[in-house]
């Protein structure tokens, strides 16, 4: 009778215990792939980025892991990474500049895309509009290229004597023909002259600065793309070293010891990015997610390379700056 009772227990027990180890056992934490142009140490992306995540309450490692691929300026490996992601089928791809987005997209038609686009993503093909992105890609843009203008129109107000401009930028980035265009528009309303001087590698800079000087240049505009942001520091010192004010289109080169910059803020965007990650959790499609334009812009100064080229900042412009460096 014992063992009768004992068996009715035991098959009791095993019948009630085994839904509550189901119920039990962990939830699937979702797995973003998150895929660079650049390295870990040269972009304020990934903090920014982890910024907003943590501010919509992900933890790393607790209710969401993140897959790292980083190019170290290989623009060349960008496939092969996110391909690596696919087979890795995480849940979303965030890919923060346009030739990861590139990667990305040209990898996977399904997986979601959070992307950050330079220029207008409709025009260069990543979105089919930026109300109704369609596909699998959405995110933010920069508009860097449309602002283009307005950083000539605040370098000529800070050095008004300025009338030839040298233009550094790499011929072979997929925007670059764009970016060449609105410069030269830009020029012609603010009657300065400008010319090209084109850098494709690393070994380039040095040459390129000695044909801005060749060619009389009395100020420099950088136009962005990841061989230019990954040589920031370089290029700042090469600036500072003969004696060309210069005009950059974010935060990081002046940090890195640059004269000016004005353009999007960066990390405000990379913030917001992490709001599309939580809305493709929680159900949405990338495809009726609008892309968003930049709300925030930033004016930075620094004096300590203003004094080192030994230029003189006119007041009315410095007065305007978000923030400056003494």
């Amino acid at each position: 009778m014992f063992k009768k009772n004992l068996g009715w227990l035991l098959t009791t027990f095993v019948l009630t215990t085994v839904p509550l180890a189901d119920a039990q056992q962990p939830a699937k934490i979702p797995r973003l792939g998150y895929l660079m142009a650049l390295s870990p140490d040269q972009s304020l992306d990934l903090k920014a980025f982890r910024q907003g995540l943590t501010a919509l309450g992900y933890v790393e490692g607790k209710n969401i892991a993140i897959e790292y691929r980083y190019a170290e300026g290989k623009l060349d490996r960008l496939a092969g990474l996110a391909a690596e992601l696919v087979a890795l089928k995480v849940d979303i791809i965030v890919a923060l500049n346009p030739p990861s987005a590139w990667a990305a997209k040209n990898a996977t038609k399904t997986i979601p895309i959070v992307m950050r686009s330079t220029d207008d993503p409709v025009t260069t093909g990543l979105v089919e509009s930026l109300a109704r992105p369609g596909g699998n890609v959405t995110g933010l843009t920069s508009m860097a290229t449309d602002l283009i203008g307005k950083r000539l129109e605040i370098l000529k107000e800070a050095i008004p004597r300025i009338s030839r401009v040298a233009v550094l930028r790499n011929p072979t980035a997929a925007d670059a023909s764009i970016k060449w265009q609105e410069v030269k528009t830009a020029a012609r309303a603010l009657k300065l002259q400008i010319h090209s001087v084109e850098v494709t590698g690393p070994s380039d800079f040095e040459g390129a600065f000695k044909a801005a000087i060749k060619n009389r240049a009395q100020a420099l505009i950088v136009l962005r793309n990841p061989l230019i942001v990954n040589n920031r520091a370089k290029i700042a010192e090469l600036a500072i070293k003969n004696r060309l004010p210069a005009m950059y289109d974010d935060r990081e080169f002046v940090d890195a010891g640059g004269l000016m910059s004005y353009g999007t803020d960066l990390a405000d965007l990379h913030r917001r990015a992490a709001t599309y990650v939580d809305k493709i959790l929680k159900g949405r499609t990338p495809a009726d997610l609008p892309v968003e334009r930049p709300m925030k812009f930033e004016f930075i100064v620094n004096l300590k390379a203003a004094k080192a080229i030994g230029v003189t900042i006119e007041p009315n412009v410095l007065v305007r700056a978000d923030r400056v460096i003494r």
